[in-house]
């Protein structure tokens, strides 16, 4: 009997959930007793043949899904026939490696290289133990490792589920998803959030006490798991449920304190299926296009006609509400195979964003011809476009003067370095508006790797330094007279919402769900109070004690918004 446990972890997809565990199974592994390749060429051909047997059946899943999930399972299944991965196995093979050894062997390589890279890169390597896996069972002889059969509404408890596994799940049978591993942008989050079904990911010591059947209960909206449950630990977890959807009832209409300081909130998108998602919502435009999924994964780069067109449908989408377009933000975390310019020792401080764009201008000139053309094709659009990692007085009127050629009126630039939040009133006098972005911004003050999970607690946007790089970015706007949004994932955090206003943020972008709940949490308190509010969390000399601070004096109701 599994004693009652509470855990935590990231909380990716709103609601509750309590019922029995079911454990997923970890996939066969390695045939110990296989022989060595005496033949690398029959052998190679035997695993292409599985790898493309695992492609033929993501494809086929990828058939019978929509949004996410399709474009996910899609590009899992071109991962399963990567030129590049088939050439290591075949080395492996040569190296006398068996087939399951030689398979895993090659993956390792390539996931190790994918981690190095990080970032959206370093998510792949889920998708790519998944094709290891699948590959293996087949070369085996044995069925793929997937999710088991529910016989009844089951929460599913995993080290971490593969695309192919989340975007197939019953969700009359699935109550919730629980993992050990993953992350607030893994591929299982974004699923999970688009089947609505409640998760809580990157749960450490999950699966170490955990038997199937085991009850487990779940609060994803504060990112909680309770293993063994008591009957008050459900009825309390259903009475904060009940709080939060009375809370969120009310919640309608354009962003502002209870005082009627406005406050826009907008959505984070990556594609035009996005922004017509997005855009039938209750919310007052995009604060963040990430136009980079254009470009990742292509042997070369999307053309003026089809940027065109992509950034057409998403102006339309929206209409006259703000859009807020992301220049190509490549590099480091996410490398282009037509753009390359040289293996970087520490490409996280290389040649990414604006800086790959100055190298490759071309890039940047073809993507903002086509942000011209689809402003002249939708004009009652309210187009805002905004390069990404700007440091220097030089970048910013580089890409500022490029915006003007075209006629595209307003240029702005994303703060996520230290260098630009302290300079910002400087590098605001040549633009037009800024957005910080919280997630490379606590990654570059803290000198903290995002994807070093030990790390996370450096990576907070409650690190009172992070928070003073937000403030000094506001100090700039306001000796500039210029916009200041957050587009990070902090921007989400109703909680943290209140200090970023309090700070002088004037607008808000997160993901489409977490919406509600922000703006439920600006009309319970006036700008005075959000100003007092982040004045306690900047004295703060820890991130547990600027949380704890803002917390004692935002309304109670915020304890039911807000994950720990």
């Amino acid at each position: 009997m599994t004693d009652r446990v509470v855990l935590h972890g990231i909380g990716v997809s709103s609601g509750i959930a309590s019922g029995p565990a079911v454990v997923v199974a970890p996939a066969v592994g390695i045939d110990l007793d296989e022989p060595a390749s005496a033949d690398a060429e029959v052998d190679g051909k035997r695993v292409r043949e599985a790898l493309d047997q695992v492609a033929a059946g993501l494809s086929e899943s990828a058939a019978h899904a929509e949004g996410d999930a399709k474009e996910i399972l899609e590009a899992t299944a071109a991962l399963a026939k990567d030129r590049g991965l088939i050439r290591s196995i075949d080395k492996e093979l040569r190296n006398g490696k068996g087939v399951t050894a030689a398979v895993h062997a090659a993956v390792e390589v390539y996931a190790k290289k994918l981690r190095k890279i990080g970032g959206y890169m370093a998510e792949r390597v889920t998708d790519l133990y998944d094709i290891r896996d699948r590959a293996t069972a087949r070369l085996r002889g044995l069925p793929e490792p997937g999710i088991p059969y529910l016989t009844e509404p089951s929460i599913i408890v995993a080290h971490d589920l593969a695309p192919a596994e989340t975007a197939t799940l019953d969700r009359s049978k699935v109550l919730g998803i629980v993992t050990e591993a993953g992350g607030a942008t893994s591929h299982t989050a974004i699923l999970a959030a688009q089947l609505d079904i409640p998760a809580v990911v990157k749960v450490a010591g999950i699966t170490e006490s955990l038997i199937d059947a085991t009850p487990l209960a779940l609060d994803s909206s504060l990112s909680l798991v309770i293993l063994a449950p008591t009957p008050e630990d459900i009825a309390e977890l259903e009475k904060r449920f009940r709080r939060r959807a009375e809370t969120l009832a009310g919640s309608a209409g354009p962003g502002t304190t209870k005082d009627g300081h406005p406050v826009k909130l907008l959505a984070n998108i990556g594609t035009a299926a996005d922004a017509v998602s997005a855009a039938a919502l209750d919310l007052e435009g995009s604060g963040l296009f990430r136009t980079e999924f254009l470009f990742l994964g292509r042997e070369e780069a999307p053309t003026i006609e089809e940027q065109t067109a992509t950034y057409t449908a998403v102006l339309e989408a929206f209409g006259d509400r703000r859009v807020v377009v992301r220049t190509l933000d490549a590099g480091a975390d996410k490398p282009l195979s037509f753009a390359d310019l040289g293996p970087e020792e520490n490409p996280a401080l290389g040649k990414r964003g604006v800086r790959l764009t100055q190298v490759r201008e071309d890039l940047m000139d073809n993507q903002l011809a086509a942000l011209a053309a689809a402003q002249e094709a939708v004009p009652s659009s309210d187009l805002w476009v905004m390069a990404p990692m700007v440091g220097t007085g030089e970048e910013v009127k580089w890409f500022v003067d490029k915006c003007r050629s075209v006629g595209l009126p307003k240029a702005g630039i994303m703060v996520e370095t230290p260098a630009a939040a302290i300079r910002s009133a400087d590098l605001l006098a040549l633009a037009d508006f800024a957005s910080i972005g919280t997630n490379d911004l606590s990654q570059y003050t803290m000198a903290a790797d995002r994807l070093q999970g030990d790390l996370a607690a450096l990576l907070s946007p409650w690190q009172p330094a992070v928070l003073s790089m937000i403030r000094e970015t506001c100090r700039g706007g306001d000796a500039t007279g210029s916009d200041i949004g957050v587009c990070g994932e902090a921007g989400g955090d109703p909680l943290l919402a209140l200090v970023l206003i309090g700070l002088g943020v004037s607008s808000l972008s997160m993901a489409p769900s977490k919406v509600p709940a922000v703006r439920a949490a600006l009309a319970l308190h006036d700008l005075a109070t959000c100003r007092e509010i982040a004045s306690r969390a900047l004295a703060a000399t820890t991130a547990d004690a600027a949380r704890a601070g803002a917390l004692e004096l935002a309304a109670p109701v915020l304890r039911d918004l807000c994950a720990r």
